[in-house]
Formats: C-alpha cells, sequence, structure tokens
C-alpha cells in the first residue's frame, strides 16, 4: 500500500521511515542510499552546472566526453529525479558534439528527445544584459545564435568552448 502511495504522489519517499525505506530497499536490491540520493543530495544551480559540463568537455576532449556521458548514463540519472533542465542540457551537448564531429546520435535518449522544458532558459549573462541595457533584442540575438540542439529543449545555448 505504502509502495502505491509513493508511486501514485500520496506519500514522499524522503518522509517514510526508516523501517520502511529498508523494506523497499531490500524489495527492490539497492542500496537505501541510492533510493533516497535524489531528495539529500544538493542540486546545483543550473549555470554552475552547465559550466561543469562545459569544462569537463574542454578537458576530456570530445570523443572522451562523448563516451564518458554515455557511458556514465547521467542523463538517464538526472531525467529520473526529475532534473529535466540538467537532463536535457547534457543531451544536447551529446548530440551537439556528436554532430560536429560526424558521430551517429546515440539511440539510447530517441524518446528524451522530443521532451522539451515549457519555458525558454537563457544564460544568466543574457538575462542580466538585457536587464541592464533595457534591449529585449539582445534575448532575441540570443535565440538566433543560439546552438540548434540546445534550442529543441529550449535552451539558449551558443558558446561551449570558450570557459575559463
Amino acid at each position: 500500500m505504502t509502495l502505491n502511495d509513493i508511486l501514485s504522489g500520496k506519500a514522499r519517499l524522503e518522509k517514510c521511515s526508516a523501517e520502511t525505506v529498508y523494506k523497499l530497499s531490500r524489495e527492490l536490491g539497492v542500496a537505501m542510499e541510492e533510493l533516497l540520493a535524489p531528495y539529500v543530495e544538493p542540486r546545483p544551480s543550473f549555470e554552475l552546472f552547465k559550466s561543469n559540463v562545459c569544462h569537463r568537455l574542454k578537458e576530456l576532449g570530445d570523443v572522451d566526453f562523448l563516451i564518458d556521458a554515455i557511458e556514465s548514463d547521467e542523463i538517464s540519472e538526472y531525467y529520473n529525479r526529475g532534473w529535466y533542465p540538467e537532463c536535457l542540457y547534457l543531451l544536447a551537448m551529446v548530440d551537439y558534439i556528436s554532430r560536429i564531429n560526424g558521430f551517429p546520435l546515440c539511440d539510447s535518449y530517441r524518446e528524451m528527445r522530443n521532451v522539451k522544458l515549457r519555458n525558454v532558459v537563457y544564460p544568466s549573462s543574457v538575462l542580466a544584459a538585457a536587464e541592464v541595457s533595457g534591449e529585449s533584442g539582445i534575448m532575441t540575438r540570443a535565440l538566433q545564435s543560439a546552438i540548434p540542439e540546445f534550442m529543441r529543449f529550449n535552451i539558449v545555448e551558443s558558446e561551449v568552448r570558450n570557459v575559463n
């Protein structure tokens, strides 16, 4: 009954007793920590996440970045946690790097490629520049110069290589 309540959203796993979490983890064959990780692991800001992904790309290089991102299956992990901006940003990066290197797209994420964030997500630098200048054309230009793989998910991104 409790499992049904959790799955239907009537009860929240992080509010369950330790005994309930233990029983669920035992029946599912996963560690309690793994069940609770999405609820206790701090979520970084989206800007920090994007920066970390770009730095990882710079450090690893295109091919090793792709291998790492696909083998670790972080994309699915973020999706399952409900961290959709992070999931879609990383998927967009994988698709972008695949395209510019002439690699085929990874088939594992076919269904996720049909997902789109409800609202367009702009980089904080674009939002700040538009706010300070009062010029709405800044956001329009950002949209026009955005990388298509990111725009597919309503994420405005135009520079992934120029990180310090």
